[in-house]
């Protein structure tokens, strides 16, 4: 999540200095805590929030549960984990919906935060969820305010009550009042009302809010910030916790370049939770918030969970089953790939996705180097192909080729390119699919890992043909002691480690037997 990119860069960096020892001293514990202190504030955190957060740091790595670690570097990663938990609001909080439908969900916020749009966002994931909501476009006074959010409504698939044109024009209360009525009416199950911002805090805005809140009695009054205005975003809760108040927080333009003060303080300053967040551009691109999970990815350990149940909202379990038959028996094709890649489109950035890889840090110059539309231009290569190319990749000849390339709009080396992945990717995925590890380019056998269709015989090796009746000697010699000196490197390693020098030396030629070899080859 690019928000808290330098953050997780100055947090994992911190941590490196605490490798290695097998205990911590209290000038260690006080460097690291100093190092955290300045990231935070780096980031934008509220001075206060920094103040709490480190002092509590401080106090639990000084404690026993570190002396007594095994590993006290982890265990200080895992308290400044259980430390952002609890500053991001601890345990997950979410909707709480009406005995008695509809359940009303206002919005609030400045003007730029997004709330139109995550109206959108925020109306299509609970369709998701089996709910069915309608918009109400209250927010009168900004210019198209109301045509923006019917634009948005008619994308998630979702109804807009919207009598007034806005643009100044209309009563915002009357229009949030009668659009709870009109979803009683045709028994929407949920309400959401998008209300006007304000480039400030002003009176006018509370009052109006404050009335819209008396006016329909919502359930949920959700306050929408920017996540990129950094230290703004506390004084701004502040403001309006006190003029309207509100039950939850949704954060928007997490995918930004902003420092991430707002995500990281405003739970904590408000004493409400975070609920949602918003990763990207798409309608789709909207979570609930889980503090554990956020802290996990500012600490560069990872999200596997999302990222599991969005590949599950995605991937239909009944064509995984067939496409892992069809990679067992070789009859993997180019329609397959192209609908396994339309699926994973469908999950959303992958960006985003590879950001909730545990170590994604480490591949962060490559995750911004990435580029999208390589995934459309795969597409549109796969779709210039006929039904039987697709199906019989071997059928592609030089003027197929060129054909498609013309069609796609690429170049026949990009055609080439893209057939010979798939090809090393239906090689691959079939050594998987029968329980063997596949061989990457550009490396080795893997030493004491079983391949498909079991352990390979090794050649029988051909002993020397040599003229020479001592060289010939020699030679048959460094052959018998060669799968011995292979058997003694790698037993036991899993991964072609080295042996100890004991058990290195047993089976393995001496100096004296390597000179005398040298000599009898010429060498």
């Amino acid at each position: 999540m690019a928000t808290f990119g330098n953050l997780t860069d100055r947090l994992t960096d911190a941590f490196k200095k605490l490798r290695g020892k097998g205990k911590l001293t209290p000038a260690d514990v006080d460097g690291t805590v100093r190092e955290i202190r300045r990231a935070l504030l780096d980031a934008d955190v509220a001075l206060d929030v920094v103040k709490v957060f480190t002092a509590s740091v401080r106090e639990r790595a000084l404690g026993d549960e570190v002396n007594k670690a095994l590993n006290p570097a982890q265990q200080v990663v895992q308290i400044v984990n259980d430390e952002l938990v609890t500053i991001l609001g601890g345990k997950q909080r979410r909707l709480e919906f009406a005995k008695n439908p509809p359940t009303v969900i206002m919005l609030a916020g400045l003007q730029g935060a997004g709330k139109t749009t995550l109206a959108g966002k925020l109306a299509k994931w609970l369709v998701s969820e089996g709910h069915t909501p309608i918009l109400v476009a209250a927010d009168l006074q900004r210019p198209n305010a109301v045509t923006q959010l019917q634009v948005v409504g008619e994308q998630a698939g979702v109804p807009v009550w919207a009598p007034e044109p806005g643009n100044g024009i209309g009563n915002p209360v009357k229009v949030a009042r009668d659009g709870v009525k009109e979803a009683q009416r045709r028994q929407y199950d949920t309400v959401i009302v998008d209300t006007a911002g304000r480039l400030g805090v002003d009176a006018e805005l509370m009052k109006q809010a404050s009335d819209i809140r008396k006016a329909v009695d919502p359930d949920e009054v959700l306050f929408v910030i920017d996540a990129m205005i950094g230290q703004d975003a506390v004084a701004t809760a502040k403001a309006f916790q006190d003029g309207v108040d509100f039950t939850g927080v949704v954060l928007t333009k997490l995918d930004g370049d902003a420092r991430g003060g707002a995500a990281l303080s405003v739970a904590s300053v408000t004493g409400r939770p975070i609920m949602f967040a918003s990763t990207g551009e798409g309608l789709g691109d909207f979570e609930p918030f889980y503090p554990d999970r956020m802290a996990s990815r500012i600490l560069d350990l990872g999200d596997i969970l999302t990222l599991i149940e969005q590949a599950q909202k995605t991937f239909d379990e009944e064509e995984a089953r067939k496409t892992a038959e069809k990679f067992a028996t070789d009859s993997f094709t180019l329609e397959d790939f192209l609908s396994q890649m339309q699926q994973l489109k469908n999950m959303g950035s992958i960006k985003n996705m590879l950001g909730m890889l545990p170590g994604a840090k480490g591949m962060r110059q490559q995750l911004d180097n990435f580029d999208e539309r390589e995934i459309t231009r795969t597409e549109a290569i796969i779709q210039s192909m006929t039904p039987t190319e697709r199906r019989q990749p071997r059928l592609l000849n030089g003027s197929r080729r060129l054909r498609i390339a013309k069609g796609s709009g690429m170049t026949v080396t990009e055609v080439n390119a893209l057939v010979n992945r798939f090809e090393q990717a239906a090689k691959m995925m079939k050594t998987v699919a029968k329980g063997g590890v596949p061989q990457v380019p550009g490396m080795g056998p893997i030493p004491g890992a079983g391949y498909a269709g079991g352990a390979k015989k090794q050649p029988k090796k051909k002993g020397s043909r040599s003229g020479n009746p001592a060289k010939r000697a020699a030679e048959d010699a460094a052959l018998a002691a060669a799968p011995k000196a292979s058997a003694a490197a790698g037993a036991g390693f899993g991964f072609g480690a080295g042996a100890s020098a004991g058990e290195g030396a047993k089976g393995a030629p001496s100096e004296e037997e390597l000179a005398a070899l040298q000599k009898f080859l010429g060498r």
